[in-house]
């Protein structure tokens, strides 16, 4: 995808067209996500929704197709959580080539008690993380198949706030919900950079960029029964939200800029352009604690150790690049980026 001179402003409500292409929105049955795979799925291309549960799922489909006359799009069995499972569910889809791959899902705990996943990871770091660096590396030879394709990660204005712990990314010592959702975005938005980092110095044609929604709330989202529904108390009550927030049909703005737009570049952060917080998606500039490298690193050393993910055999050309750079477990098609 290249930027030209004569590329019209960005229409939120009047998107380019992608036919042939196909693009996976994990957690695409609920929330953000089913507004980002309605959005994708009005421009011709393939949609497919990554969900844990195949009746949300349907429920989604169904709904896109009533509003997106003749929309391409169907499900994939995905729980981010059962890192075993990823491998089995990426073959599942049945497809040459990935254009590109939102990662949106995620889990939210409100209160105590600190919970698991299956792998023995804290649930919300192991679903909302490491889930989505394992996909990654089971999804990158359908990316690098794709001539110019993007992985967009949704990141989360909470993670403005947060700082990473290194020394307890589980958070066994001090579990506090909220703050550990935090963090686990911050994760996610650390391991988006990073990887584009690595991607450029192997020289790959996939890009990687990061993307958050602002303040996207339920209550200023429209219906999509039976996907979404709201009373009219609640739509009531959240009007003078709408000065500062939007509802999620909106915070899928950036995500859907990130991965149609020719001039979107790997390495770069989107976001809604009143405050952060509202508004069409602007690039905004990478939050100073997501720019340094040995935070980013160390993370990406600790998340390859925790999923069991080992580096691959590469070209020669990577591996001697290698000799200068960390080790990671992801393959660039037939490489081995550094």
């Amino acid at each position: 995808m290249s930027s030209t001179s004569s590329t019209p402003p960005w229409d939120v409500q009047r998107l380019p067209r992608a036919d042939g292409g196909t693009f996976l929105v994990t957690g695409g049955n609920a929330g953000i996500g089913y507004f980002v795979a309605e959005q994708l799925s009005a421009t011709g291309a393939t949609v497919v929704l990554g969900s844990r549960n195949p009746t949300k799922a349907e429920t989604a489909m169904t709904s896109i197709r009533s509003r997106v006359p003749g929309a391409r799009v169907r499900a994939v069995r995905l729980d981010l959580a059962d890192l075993s499972s990823l491998g089995t569910a990426v073959e599942s889809m049945g497809v040459e080539r990935l254009d590109a791959v939102v990662h949106n899902a995620g889990v939210a705990i409100d209160d105590p008690p600190r919970r698991e996943t299956g792998d023995g990871h804290e649930l919300m770091f192991g679903t909302n993380h490491l889930g989505h660096f394992a996909l990654t590396h089971w999804l990158m030879p359908l990316l690098s198949a794709a001539p110019a394709a993007r992985i967009v990660t949704m990141g989360s204005f909470a993670a403005k706030s947060e700082r990473l712990d290194l020394d307890d990314l589980q958070s066994r010592k001090d579990y506090r919900p909220k703050r550990t959702y935090g963090r686990s975005k911050l994760a996610q938005m650390y391991f988006g950079l990073e990887l584009d980092r690595r991607l450029r110095a192997a020289g790959s044609t996939v890009a990687s960029v990061v993307v958050h929604p602002g303040g996207a709330l339920d209550s200023l989202t429209p219906e999509r029964p039976p996907v979404h529904a709201r009373t009219v108390g609640a739509r009531l009550g959240a009007a003078p939200a709408a000065l500062l927030v939007q509802g999620k049909h909106a915070g899928a703005w950036p995500a859907v800029r990130a991965v149609l737009d020719p001039a979107v570049r790997g390495g770069q952060l989107w976001g809604p352009r009143v405050f952060g917080l509202r508004g069409e998606p602007r690039r905004e500039s990478v939050w100073n604690h997501l720019a340094d490298p040995s935070v980013a690193t160390r993370l990406w050393d600790a998340s390859r150790d925790l999923t069991g993910l080992d580096p691959d055999a590469g070209s020669p050309h990577l591996e001697a690049t290698a000799l200068e750079q960390p080790s990671v477990g992801f393959s660039v098609g037939c490489h081995r980026f550094p």
